[in-house]
């Protein structure tokens, strides 16, 4: 019986094979229940930073290698990164040709400073994992030939700061990936939000050092630059769109009240929902911190991030399966207009989703609060949020089932993506 077929159950109904074999996911979820929070509680209990959640890299590492049966995944520890992996498993005796299928289920483990995991990233961690487990579970069922598929489960560390999975796409890892999968943490159910462009800065000012009372008009304040800069930006605010953001922190501004603040620092994220808005936003608020040095005299040194984080691309027709399976296990999803007008983040999967078609759903947990607070926090290292986070990890596995054994929906999620990418490509060289 191939996966389309049907075949009767009690009562007299027929259910499709494809059914039976996204119930096998879920099942093998369940059955894999306690190891899953214990793996999830584990990183959560110890949060760490960008590039450096090397705890939690060898809790997820050791999960792979010890699933039973032994040796069943071939896991990369340190993939490109120290702190990334990668764990794959095929079915036995896929052959090389035709090549298979190659689906990437994404992990995230680092946390926030001072507030941990007030973004749930171990959840992200858990869904990934569970999901990855769920697609194996139900191919391992199949009593015929197994398809050609590949499963592969990515650590992707330093998506808070820094940048990842975008350190990962240099490296050549999303190459042969045909589809990938992952899961956020949120207040609400949906299958997408358009999450935007993100540009970060450090801003330096350097001036003179002076007795703040005895001889101040020596001095050259460094601090009044960095003032002048976050009050530029805040009369900024009155001509910038609505959907652009500006927010940002001095992190340094003197050493002693009596001494004129010879250095500041200061720290910014600019976003706007593309990446043609972004250098836009980007110039307006360089502006405002070179204004402010002028001011005062100070010199000014203006560094970008690392990597610019893209805006995530849609994908209808992965979003569309992820509906349908989800509600099948009773997840309550937003509207699809409060999904494309809802306000979100932004994130280093918006650079995958150029280089390979995925999905980023965000899920409820269980509590009200908002990410990255102190309550979040205790939501995601919370017994409640791992029913939510397990339906969504089975949600997943039977979107990824549908992808496996419906060639018609890869076909339109590849299209999806084709034209999704022309289309960003095209916004782009227009003036």
């Amino acid at each position: 019986m191939r996966p389309g077929e049907e075949r009767p159950v009690e009562g007299g109904a027929c259910v499709s094979r494809l059914e039976l074999l996204k119930l096998r996911a879920a099942e093998r979820i369940d059955e894999a229940a306690e190891r899953l929070g214990a793996l999830s509680r584990a990183i959560w209990s110890e949060p760490e930073l960008a590039y450096e959640e090397h705890r939690a890299h060898g809790v997820l590492t050791r999960f792979f290698e010890c699933e039973p049966p032994a040796a069943s995944w071939t896991v990369q520890p340190h993939y490109h990164l120290a702190t990334a992996f990668r764990a794959e498993w095929e079915p036995q005796g896929v052959g090389a040709t035709p090549r298979p299928l190659q689906l990437g289920f994404l992990c995230e483990y680092d946390a926030l400073p001072g507030i941990g995991h007030a973004c749930g990233h171990n959840l992200i961690a858990e869904v990934g994992a569970a999901a990855a487990l769920g697609v194996k579970g139900a191919l391992e069922s199949l009593p015929g030939p197994p398809p050609p598929v590949k499963v592969i489960v990515l650590g992707t560390p330093a998506e808070e700061d820094g940048g990842g999975k975008i350190d990962l796409i240099e490296a050549g890892a999303f190459k042969n990936l045909d589809v990938v999968f992952m899961a956020h943490p949120s207040q609400e159910n949906a299958a997408y939000l358009p999450d935007v462009a993100e540009h970060d800065v450090t801003v330096k000012y350097y001036g003179k050092a002076s007795h703040a009372a005895a001889y101040p008009w020596e001095g050259v304040n460094a601090l009044d630059a960095a003032v002048l800069a976050y009050n530029n930006l805040s009369v900024l605010r009155q001509q910038m769109k609505p959907t652009w953001r500006v927010h940002g922190i001095i992190k340094s501004g003197g050493v002693k009240p009596n001494i004129i603040p010879s250095y500041s620092e200061l720290i910014y994220y600019f976003r706007a929902p593309s990446m043609k808005e972004l250098p836009v936003l980007t110039k307006k608020a360089e502006d405002c911190f070179r204004a402010a040095a002028l001011a005062t005299g100070c010199t000014v040194e203006i560094k970008g991030g690392a990597h610019d984080y893209y805006n995530v691309l849609p994908n209808k027709s992965l979003w569309k399966a992820y509906i349908e399976n989800g509600k099948k296990l009773g997840i309550e999803f937003i509207s699809e207009d409060a999904t494309l007008n809802g306000s979100s983040g932004s994130t280093d999967f918006g650079n995958v989703t150029f280089v390979v078609p995925g999905i980023h759903p965000y899920f409820y947990i269980g509590s009200d609060a908002l990410n990255h607070t102190e309550q979040y926090t205790e939501a995601a290292g919370s017994h409640e949020a791992q029913f939510y986070t397990l339906r969504t990890a089975k949600a997943l596995a039977m979107t990824a089932l549908d992808v496996i054994f419906k060639p018609e929906l890869l076909e339109r999620i590849k299209e999806d993506f084709k034209l999704k990418v022309q289309e960003e490509e095209f916004l782009n060289t227009v003036e």
